[in-house]
């Protein structure tokens, strides 16, 4: 699985910025959390973890997971999140609820990540259709995120790049017609 967090890093750092990151990888195939922290400067980082509400942004794979992290948000912070449920409890919210509590958020982004991956041309290209659209909040230029992208996935194969690239702007596409 490709790490949102790191290709941000990397294409942060070869901005000259600085970047720290800690990653806490749950039990994501049977449901669980996977939470990236993701600190980026032009100053030097003392820690690792984003405190509470003092976040610029936070990246979601599911609407209802993304609920959980809104106290990370700083009052100017934007939520990027997939509108893609993962419906893994017996308890679900109806999704219409969610997407309202989401919606009622100052700043947000709902991106239907899933059917944007499958246009793309390869359904796991998800997280990089996240990043295209987180992109539109992040301090780093989108040529340095589809650089960094294509050094990626070019070592899988060529072809791979190509369809994570375009992945990467329609997410981004997506999140700036808001």
């Amino acid at each position: 699985m490709l790490s949102i967090a790191s290709v941000i890093a990397q294409a942060a750092v070869s901005e000259g910025l600085e970047a720290r990151q800690s990653e806490v990888h749950g039990m994501a195939q049977r449901g669980g959390a996977v939470l990236a922290h993701l600190r980026i400067s032009n100053k030097k980082i003392a820690g690792d973890l984003v405190p509470k509400g003092a976040a610029d942004l936070v990246i979601s794979m599911e609407p209802l997971e993304s609920l959980r992290y809104v106290s990370y948000l700083k009052t100017s912070g934007v939520l990027v999140t997939s509108s893609d449920p993962f419906v893994n409890i017996p308890n679900y919210p109806e999704l219409n609820e969610i997407t309202s509590t989401i919606k009622r958020l100052p700043r947000h982004s709902l991106v239907e990540a899933g059917e944007l991956a499958k246009k793309a041309g390869l359904s796991k290209t998800v997280n990089t259709v996240m990043i295209g659209a987180a992109s539109c909040f992040l301090p780093i230029k989108s040529q340095s995120l589809e650089k960094t992208i294509t050094s990626v996935f070019s070592k899988k194969d060529a072809s791979v790049a190509q369809i994570n690239v375009k992945a990467f702007k329609m997410g981004q596409a997506a999140a700036a017609k808001g």
